[in-house]
């Protein structure tokens, strides 16, 4: 006998979406075109690889997604590829290469994609995921920041996402990063012995990040540690001001978070994130800022910009139970006899071109089988090819059963029928 193989795994971080994960991402996907389509937002979509050097030079080098998560490879041609661990630098790239800087601004773009980073998997964070994301670019209105929080609030609310918080901050723009930056790298190594090793290497390359260690020592020392937002150019406090403004307007509760830090490069000014404990430890639904430097340093003039990506798995997870509603099945064709198979088949190609759902029996079942596994797909009618371009033509709903010409069976069906 042939020895046993072993079934093969999908690898470890990835997961297959299966027919009914499918069914509750469709029904987010939809909730997502309307909220932020209402809006003005249009669909965008970018390769699933890029130059690698999009992501250095926007993400940044000093950020773990460069430095340790990335999936890079050679394409054969010298050329260095990554598969997009995020959403805004490849938008941002889309937006500068099609000459998107000529339209009436600021350009609204969304999208729904799949992105890939090399982190130690764990409840709703893969190796492979899906986010959906928002940007705004070419607005430096503190309208836009609100509006787009609002829309995620939104989103979140229309999926049932119960228990949400906002955590908001401001990280002003990259002038009094600097200084600030100046004197927590001086607290930081003040304080060295009490880091972990990771964060003691990094005080050089990026002290902000200290503020998201999960080590208890370094969390014991950042609690000390001086924040910026207390720290605000008056510009960028009077932004940061109005922001809040709109949202109070807006009914959007958060809370103020001067540890709050993104995990990009690119953010100045406003940033903010949604959580939530049905999460666990690592609550995080999604969340974004303002970004903007990002487009000049791709190579494009200053251009204002701000957005924000959100969880597919992690939304759905908190999300529970989604409505999701039932695969109509109008027609459901069952054969009287093995041989009537080639007139079942036209029948039913004939009912999809008519605009019906139609299934056709495929297994052999016997017609009692046929019967049952059409009430199991929740057929409307089932038409049993009988002989001589006859059919019987029963209501599932009522079990009533007629009698017609296999012509007759699709028109009966269209207008209600008599069995309805």
């Amino acid at each position: 006998m042939p020895s046993a193989v072993s079934v093969i795994q999908a690898p470890r971080g990835t997961f297959d979406v299966l027919p009914d994960d499918a069914a509750r991402r469709a029904v987010l996907e939809d909730r997502a075109k309307k909220i932020l389509g209402a809006a003005g937002y249009r669909r965008i979509e970018t390769p699933t690889f890029e130059a690698t050097e999009l992501f250095a030079r926007g993400v940044g080098e000093a950020t773990d997604i460069v430095r340790k998560e990335m999936y890079t490879f050679d394409d054969g041609g010298g050329r260095s590829l990554t598969l997009r661990p995020e959403g805004t630098a490849p938008v941002c790239r889309a937006y500068l290469q099609h000459g998107m800087h000529k339209l009436p601004q600021p350009v609204k773009l969304w999208y729904l994609s799949s992105f890939f980073r090399s982190e130690a998997p764990q409840r709703g964070r893969y190796r492979q995921f899906w986010q959906v994301g928002a940007e705004a670019i070419g607005s430096d209105a503190p309208e836009t920041d609100a509006e787009l929080i609002v829309l995620l609030a939104d989103l979140l609310q229309a999926l049932g996402v119960g228990e949400t918080r906002l955590r908001l901050s401001s990280l002003g723009t990259p002038e009094t990063r600097a200084e600030y930056r100046a004197e927590l790298v001086a607290y930081l190594r003040a304080h060295r012995e009490q880091l972990s090793p990771d964060v003691g290497a990094r005080i050089q390359l990026n002290p902000m990040r200290a503020f998201d260690a999960s080590d208890p020592g370094t969390r014991a020392v950042m609690k000390g540690a001086p924040t910026l937002l207390g720290r605000l150019a008056p510009d960028d406090a009077q932004h940061f001001t109005r922001v809040r403004e709109l949202l109070d307007d807006a009914g959007v509760r958060y809370e103020l978070d001067p540890t709050l830090v993104r995990g990009l490069d690119y953010y100045t000014r406003t940033v903010f994130e949604f959580a939530s404990d049905a999460l666990g430890a690592q609550s995080g639904l999604g969340g974004g800022g303002r970004y903007n430097g990002l487009i000049e340093l791709l190579g494009g003039a200053p251009t204002p910009a701000s957005g924000w990506a959100a969880g597919v798995e992690r939304m759905l997870i908190a999300a529970g139970e989604l409505p999701v509603a039932p695969e109509l099945v109008d027609l459901f064709v069952a054969l009287g006899a093995p041989d009537r198979a080639p007139t079942g088949f036209e029948l039913a190609n004939d009912a999809r071109r008519a605009g019906l759902s139609a299934q056709l029996e495929l297994t052999g079942r016997s017609l009692k089988g046929q019967l049952k596994h059409a009430d199991r797909l929740g057929a409307r009618y089932v038409a049993i090819v009988g002989e001589e371009g006859r059919a019987s033509l029963r209501n599932m709903a009522t079990r009533e059963q007629d009698e017609l010409q296999l012509a007759a069976v699709i028109p009966t069906i269209l207008r209600g029928s008599r069995l309805a």
